[in-house]
């Protein structure tokens, strides 16, 4: 799946402690991930950056030494593109288009979603942890080509 001419970024959010064998597959081809935070445990991190590297955020169930070295925001720039990552959308102290971000990824509700809101893309993975009410469990990618980025909800086969 990675692109010929552009950057594959996988993004996955509220693992929880739980990084699914069918995660692992749906990021493998990924040129870079995001974790948009709630990890869970430090393994996961680093099963992920085993794949590619890494850039991960700390979410409100992100606790202890190994959380802390986790910021709360981060920004990823990538294939022409700028991408504000955090946990809880409801955060967000900045106005991302004026901030000059091509998008903000963020995780926490549980929810997937992806929209463009005065030209920048708003994307949540959704949860890719143990599974939460009626909510699927799913990661996404992002395709980055010619400063240019999409969005992509990709729902686990979970048995």
């Amino acid at each position: 799946m990675k692109q010929a001419n552009g950057v594959l970024i996988g993004v996955i959010s509220d693992t929880h402690g739980l990084l699914r064998p069918e995660a692992i597959v749906a990021l493998s081809d990924s040129h870079h991930i995001i974790h948009a935070g709630d990890v869970g445990w430090p393994e996961i991190l680093d099963q992920l950056s085993n794949i590619a590297s890494l850039t991960a955020v700390r979410g409100n169930i992100d606790k202890g030494a190994w959380a802390r070295k986790l910021p709360e925001t981060d920004v990823l720039e990538i294939g022409g593109v700028s991408i504000y990552v955090l946990h809880d959308l409801a955060q967000l102290d900045l106005k991302p288009r004026a901030a000059g971000f091509t998008a903000v990824v963020s995780g926490h509700s549980h929810i997937p979603k992806k929209e463009v809101r005065d030209g920048v893309l708003y994307f949540n993975p959704g949860s890719a942890g143990p599974r939460r009410f009626r909510l699927p469990v799913t990661v996404g990618r992002l395709f980055v080509e010619n400063g240019r980025v999409r969005a992509e909800i990709v729902a686990l086969e979970i048995p």
